[in-house]
């Protein structure tokens, strides 16, 4: 064999044994399980240990499975209540491969596995939700509503007004659970938790549900503007109360004051009037004359008058 033949030969060689050696050997993580199959058929059990592992290469195949808790989402699907309510129910659930080589023989993979948990989930939920009313699907506990403006707006007896329940959501969820966790097993699954994601009335008994919220706020918010309107003339009747308390407290010590101005006026005109009456009298019709007689204004008097008697006086003079 010539040296350019020889390390052709060693180099397929070598090519061969690598690419045996990578179908031989496997590595399972820690987050997975593996199991193995020769022909689709199992031949080993559940590989679970961390590490290398080993394998026939070519004839046998590796398939391996999540450890970790997985979620599964269900769609959303109209139910009808105990009381004949239609709503939209959607669940979730957490769940993991609890004996992957059931769950292979069974399911095959994860995608078989969730649409296993669909019809499971669904058909138990289905049932569950059947059996009760729609407050009881709707609520959780008998809790009373906490004094909030808006409650407090909807009256006193609110609490009475809402049912009582007896189950209430999580134990309906509780109660999914339980019976989708008989089922699982036979497909290597194990169910952590099933919950109910959220309730929605069908369309047109939401659109009922919303005119009523509607109005409802319509009326809460009547409340508030009657209540603010009253509030509003109660303030302007005392503002007017106080404002004719303060006039009248004004006018009154405007009228003592003029009072008291007049009768100091009338003690200085008699004190006057008993030193001088001649001159107080002169005074007075002076000031009269004044306050009388203007440039537009035009006065017929007799000439006998007492209301000229100083201008007559002064002529004679």
């Amino acid at each position: 064999m010539n040296p350019k033949t020889r390390i052709i030969f060693l180099i397929s060689l070598t090519i061969i044994v690598l690419f045996v050696l990578g179908d031989t050997f496997f590595i399972v993580s820690e987050m997975n399980q593996v199991i193995i199959t020769q022909f689709g058929e199992p031949v080993s059990g559940t590989i679970s240990k961390p590490g290398i592992h080993t394998k026939l290469p070519f004839v046998q195949d590796v398939h391996s499975f999540e450890k970790r808790w997985l979620e599964w989402e269900g769609d959303s699907n109209q139910i009808p209540t105990k009381d004949k309510k239609y709503i939209w129910v959607e669940t979730y659930a957490r769940w993991r491969i609890h004996d992957p080589l059931v769950f292979f023989q069974r399911v095959r993979d994860e995608r078989g596995g969730q649409s296993r948990l669909d019809d499971i989930i669904d058909g138990e939920t289905r049932n569950a939700i059947a059996n009760f009313d729609l407050i009881e699907i709707v609520r959780s506990s008998n809790r009373k509503f906490e004094a909030s403006a808006e409650v407090g707006a909807l009256g006193p007896d609110v609490n009475q007004a809402v049912s009582n329940i007896s189950t209430g959501r999580v134990k309906i969820a509780a109660l999914i659970l339980k019976q989708a966790s008989k089922i699982t097993p036979e497909f290597g699954v194990e169910l952590k938790d099933v919950r109910i994601r959220r309730v929605n009335y069908v369309d047109e008994v939401q659109q009922k549900v919303f005119e009523r919220m509607i109005a409802e706020r319509k009326r809460i918010a009547a409340q508030y503007r009657s209540e603010g309107d009253g509030q509003s003339a109660e303030i302007r009747g005392q503002k007017e109360r106080e404002l004719k308390k303060i006039q009248s407290e004004a006018y009154k010590k405007a009228q003592e004051l003029r009072g008291k101005a007049d009768g100091e006026a009338s003690r200085i005109y008699a004190a006057a009037y008993g030193k001088d009456p001649e001159f107080y009298q002169f005074m007075k019709t002076m000031e009269t004359y004044r306050k009388t007689f203007d440039d537009k204004t035009w006065f017929i008097f007799s000439t006998e008058g007492e209301f000229l008697r100083y201008l007559k006086s002064t002529e004679k003079r």
